[in-house]
């Protein structure tokens, strides 16, 4: 998702990929929790060591891409993803938002892997995926999510979705409710994201605000463009240049019309709403208070619609807050799927 800024002081990976025992606890409960903390804490220590740990390096990064593996879906897709963490651990699977991939994730990977098998995708159109021409709706990549976990034999996983893979998460929980243990909505909305320009798309249709910009994209998109800075400045300010760098050169090979084609079919006029019932699992719904992108009626709307949802938000951050706080984010995730 676009570089929305959260107004907050947020800290640089060497402090973020510190788990300290504050930021632990904030997302700790009972007995079960006290695992959790610790599960993380080792997480933590195997790549940073303890408060005031290691930054993330290009090594690091460099071995986190090179994990990436490839399947050839039965609906013609190629998907890339990761397989990693622990092997005998609860599959857990991670969807990224918006023209951004499955490196997203990389800095709260090593805070999980301890305890999760993790799997963690490049959407289609998105990282190392392959970009078809058709088609781009939410319900296309749930199911790409679907055969994925099918050809692993994975009859049932923890769902994880940030911003735009927040939308599949959803879509992924309601269509196949029996191979969806929990479900974590991260920067999420039951509505849409931002508020509405008095723009257009080619189609006619009203464009948020942060999106007026893609409609003008045209092909070879530049890295180090103005407008694409602007689209990662949240990752420019508190990523490694090396890190936030590999996300616009990725973002700049996604041909502008499947920049398009995702907005219009996934995110502009979607009736999120009406299927939200259908979610029967467990649901954990983590926001930034900083987060301009998912507005109140979009939180208001996941609240009534999914029953017994349980809200964690991050008063200080934004839309992007578990690159802001990934040892938080990572405990708020460890704790609630730590609870029986």
């Amino acid at each position: 998702m676009p570089g929305e800024s959260s107004g907050a002081t947020v800290r640089k990976f060497p402090a973020a990929w510190a788990v300290g025992a504050p930021s632990a606890a904030r997302g700790a409960r009972g007995a079960s929790a006290v695992w959790a903390f610790l599960a993380v804490a080792l997480a933590a220590a195997a790549v940073g060591g303890e408060s005031g740990g290691a930054p993330m390096t290009r090594d690091e990064l460099d071995r986190f891409d090179g994990a990436k593996r490839f399947l050839p879906l039965s609906d013609g897709v190629t998907l890339a993803y990761l397989d990693v963490g622990a092997r005998d651990g609860t599959p857990l699977v991670l969807i990224h938002g918006y023209t951004d991939s499955a490196r997203d994730w990389a800095p709260i990977e090593p805070l999980l892997a301890a305890q999760f098998r993790l799997l963690i995708v490049d959407l289609r159109g998105h990282g190392a995926s392959s970009k078809p021409d058709c088609c781009y709706t939410r319900f296309d990549f749930a199911y790409d999510v679907k055969l994925l976990l099918d050809a692993l034999h994975v009859e049932r996983a923890d769902v994880a979705g940030h911003s735009l893979g927040s939308l599949v998460a959803q879509t992924f929980a309601e269509l196949w409710p029996q191979a969806t243990r929990r479900l974590i909505l991260i920067s999420s909305t039951g509505t849409s994201f931002g508020d509405i320009s008095t723009a257009k798309n080619s189609s006619g249709g009203a464009l948020p605000g942060w999106l007026e910009d893609v409609e003008k994209l045209q092909d070879p998109i530049d890295a180090n463009s103005e407008f694409m800075k602007d689209w990662w400045r949240v990752s420019m300010s508190v990523n490694p240049e090396f890190f936030s760098h590999k996300q616009r050169v990725d973002a700049a090979a996604i041909p502008a019309r499947v920049w398009r084609a995702i907005a219009d079919q996934s995110l502009l006029g979607v009736d999120l709403q009406g299927m939200l019932p259908r979610i029967k699992a467990s649901t954990l719904l983590i926001w930034g208070g900083r987060d301009a992108l998912a507005g109140s009626a979009g939180r208001e709307a996941l609240r009534r619609g999914i029953a017994h949802a349980q809200v964690r938000t991050f008063d200080s951050l934004g839309h992007d807050l578990f690159w802001e706080d990934p040892a938080g984010v990572a405990a708020a995730i460890t704790g609630f799927l730590a609870n029986p």
